[in-house]
């Protein structure tokens, strides 16, 4: 109960990093926030074009297949690449003020979801120029949406507070990233995948929140409750997991940096 009664005392602080890292990461830009937009809309345009128009992938409506995969794998990927390196960032005032430590990875994880959401518009749009609509399943968004932070969140605190004292892990994680997103049904259906191979698939935590965002969004149907469950658990596991490593790991920070 001690991390959520911190975090209520340092409310304050966690909103203005929150919007330190909203707007840091577009600092000095032209376009400003509107990355937000046109990062993944490029990225989609790439992937549809390799995918559908040079490889002939025959899945209908491919482009809202794409975005109801690639989107969230983005919030994902963006958090525990920029968590990995924000205590070495932010060592100047780690070391000269005390606050709550978890207060930085938190802000990396929560500044990500606000871009996620705002993304979330380029599926809705494209589900709607593609003539799929928005269905009522869409009330499942939130679900999924605090499933995934919460299991982002886990692997953060866990990634951050390790590369204080390991400094190639930030480097590792770039390439551990690149692996999982051809091991995540992203820009290709799981039902491609040999029968040999589908083990990758299913020990993949990624595979069933980007199935439950596809299921909403693409597939228009009830997403599976039981396998959220499961993956809610696994979530908050993880979560109470990585805070007990991080606050183990978190006393030496000082030194370290």
């Amino acid at each position: 109960m001690e991390v959520f009664k911190n975090i209520y005392k340092y409310r304050e602080l966690l909103k203005t990093n929150v919007k330190k890292e909203i707007r840091g990461k577009y600092k000095n830009s032209v376009l400003g926030i509107l990355w937000s937009f046109l990062n993944p809309l490029l990225q989609i345009i790439v992937y549809t074009v390799v995918f559908q128009v040079i490889l002939k992938n025959p899945k209908p409506h491919y482009i809202v297949f794409l975005c109801a995969g690639l989107i969230p794998w983005n919030f994902f990927s963006i958090a525990l690449s920029r968590g990995a390196f924000t205590f070495i960032e932010n060592g100047n005032i780690i070391k000269k003020v005390y606050f709550p430590r978890e207060i930085i990875p938190i802000s990396v994880v929560t500044s990500e979801a606000v871009n996620f959401i705002i993304s979330t518009i380029i599926i809705l749009a494209f589900a709607l120029g593609e003539g799929m609509g928005i269905s009522k399943y869409f009330a499942f968004y939130p679900i999924i949406l605090i499933i995934q932070y919460i299991f982002t969140l886990g692997l953060t605190l866990i990634v951050s507070a390790i590369t204080v004292y390991f400094r190639d892990l930030q480097h590792l994680i770039g390439v551990a990233l690149q692996l999982l997103f051809y091991a995540t049904p992203i820009v290709f259906a799981a039902d491609v995948i040999p029968e040999g191979m589908q083990w990758i698939i299913r020990i993949n935590p990624m595979s069933y929140i980007i199935n439950g965002y596809r299921d909403i969004f693409y597939n228009q149907t009830m997403p599976d409750l039981g396998l959220l469950g499961i993956m809610l658990a696994i979530s908050v596991t993880l979560c109470i997991v990585g805070y007990l490593i991080f606050n183990k790991l978190q006393k030496g920070f000082a030194e370290q940096l």
